[in-house]
Parts: C-alpha cells; sequence; structure tokens
C-alpha cells in the first residue's frame, strides 16, 4: 500500500500522518485485500469490493457521501489484447485507488517526478492523472495515419503487399479507443456535476479542460477510424476495377475468336462441292482473312477504348 499527500509534488506519507493531517487532500494506493482490511480507516460509508475480472468499462457514480467507480484502460503497446483495470472511491478529503496490477503506482510516479503545482487540490491531481491515461495517444494516431497512407499508397499503385488485415486491425483499436473516450467522457462529466460538493467551484476549470482534451481525442479517433473506412472501400474498389479490366479481357478475346471459330466451322464440315477445297490458295487465304478479321477487331476495341 502507498499514502500521498498532495503538496506542491505528490509526496509520500505514512498511514497515520494521512489520515491525522488536514491540510492537504491525498491519494491511497491499496491492493484489493488491503482496501478491504484497511476500508474503515477512510470512512467512505460504502462496501465496496471490486474484482478485476468483474471490471468491464471505465464509469463513475454517486454514492450518498462518496462517489465511486472503476477504470478499464486499454494497453497502449496492444491495445487489441491488453487492459489494465482498478476501481476508486473518493470523497472531499482525497482518493484511494484499489489496483493489482501496478498500473496506478506508475502513473502517479510519472506526475510525482514532472509535475509540481502552486495551488494544489485534489482536482488538480485528476486532472493530472486523467491526461496520464491518454498522454501518449496522439502519437500513435499519428502513426496508425502513417501507415494508412502508405497502405493507400500501395493501393493506388495495385501493389500487391497492400495489407488489408492491417487496415482491419487499426481499426479495431481505434474503434476500442473511441469506446473508451466515451466512457471517460461520461465519467468526467460526472465529476463536472459535482452532486456532492467534493469539488470546489474555482477548481472545476481543470474538470473543463480535460473535458476538451478528451473531446479533441475522441475527434482524432474518429478521423483516424473514417480513414480506415476509406482506405477499405478504396481497396474494394481498386479490386473490382481488376476484376473489370480481367472481364474485359476476357470478353475481347472472346469476341475475337467468334468470327474465327465460325470460320473453322464452316471450312471444317468438308461438303463435296465446296469450291475453296480444290482450290490451292484456299488455306493461305482462309488465314490471311482470319489474320485481318483479328486486326479489325483490335482496332475496333482500341477506338472504342475497351483495351
Amino acid at each position: 500500500m502507498s499514502y500521498y499527500l498532495l503538496a506542491d509534488t505528490i509526496q509520500h506519507c505514512a498511514a497515520e500522518e494521512l489520515h491525522e493531517q488536514t491540510e492537504y487532500k491525498y491519494v491511497a494506493v491499496l491492493t484489493t485485500p488491503e482496501w478491504i482490511r484497511e476500508r474503515d480507516r477512510f470512512d467512505m460509508g460504502i462496501e465496496l469490493e471490486p474484482d478485476a475480472g468483474d471490471i468491464h468499462n471505465t464509469k463513475a457514480e454517486v454514492n450518498y457521501d462518496s462517489l465511486t467507480g472503476t477504470f478499464r484502460i486499454p494497453d497502449r503497446e496492444n491495445i487489441a489484447d491488453n487492459d489494465y483495470r482498478f476501481a476508486f472511491a473518493l470523497d472531499e478529503k482525497g482518493i484511494v485507488f484499489i489496483d493489482d496490477s501496478g498500473k496506478v503506482e506508475q502513473m502517479i510516479d510519472a506526475i510525482r517526478r514532472t509535475k509540481r503545482w502552486r495551488q494544489p487540490s485534489l482536482e488538480r491531481f485528476l486532472y493530472d492523472f486523467l491526461e496520464q491515461i491518454v498522454e501518449n495517444d496522439l502519437p500513435i494516431m499519428e502513426r496508425y495515419e502513417e501507415e494508412l497512407s502508405k497502405i493507400e499508397e500501395m493501393i493506388l499503385d495495385s501493389h500487391e503487399d497492400a495489407d488489408l488485415g492491417r487496415v482491419n486491425e487499426i481499426n479495431n483499436d481505434i474503434r476500442k479507443l473511441l469506446v473508451h473516450y466515451e466512457q471517460i467522457i461520461d465519467m468526467t462529466q460526472e465529476f463536472e456535476e459535482n452532486e456532492n460538493g467534493f469539488f470546489e467551484e474555482e477548481n472545476l476549470r481543470y474538470i473543463h479542460l480535460f473535458m476538451n482534451l478528451i473531446a479533441r481525442r475522441h475527434d482524432s479517433a474518429a478521423s483516424i477510424r473514417d480513414y480506415t473506412m476509406q482506405v477499405r472501400d478504396l481497396y474494394h474498389a481498386q479490386m473490382e476495377v481488376r476484376q473489370n479490366r480481367v472481364m474485359t479481357l476476357l470478353t475481347v478475346v472472346t469476341t475475337i475468336f467468334m468470327p474465327l471459330t465460325l470460320i473453322v466451322g464452316w471450312y471444317g464440315m468438308n461438303f463435296r462441292y465446296m469450291p475453296e477445297l480444290e482450290w490451292r490458295l484456299g488455306y493461305p487465304v482462309v488465314i490471311v482473312v482470319s489474320i485481318l478479321v483479328a486486326a479489325a477487331c483490335l482496332i475496333f476495341f482500341k477506338k472504342k477504348k475497351w483495351l
């Protein structure tokens, strides 16, 4: 378990100091067994028993004298498969995280190393904590956009290595991020409502700032999702163009051979009184006529731009 006070920076403290002091807001990070053992000391009036297996989304719920909720954060290294899951409970004195994954400690350590506050508050901590969740998302989206741009160029160049499977993977990742953002927006709105009055009115600007930030991330992800749709549509359109070209070629070949087949069938009947059968030039004349027919068809198709 870890305890912190929100002074000008996040400062480690002992459990006794956490409960005895009243000057600063606090942050506590406990595992599930530690929370079950220590929750009465936080006096939040709730029987919160989080189970990581039962955490399916990011949300916040208003209780009589506390605000509780859960986080389900996609692992940015493996968005499709891995998630960090933990719960929280907060009141006017501070916030407690119940986390068995170690993710919360990692995020708090990053804030402690990089942030220093003139006016420390629980609202400012929440802003920095939530910002940690989406901090690296813009580079991820830029990388996805570059990948999609390269795949699009390959498709336009009729390159056989264009990978539609990768486009589908990116689309699935972005779709999961969009759901994640929407859940965070819902949570932030619960904070904004401030139904229990845990947040100071003048500090709600931090919640508003994060709401604007997450809305921009959501818009960026939605734009990438639309791009994946465009690339997929382009891929299918190019496939249709290729199929049409093949069908056109087969149609042209069939059309050229139709009159030649007629000639072959005609002179293959071997009727007794066919004059060409006794004519010495009959064979080469049929060859020349066949070549002329094929050439005439090709010229006709060229003029019609069917070839």
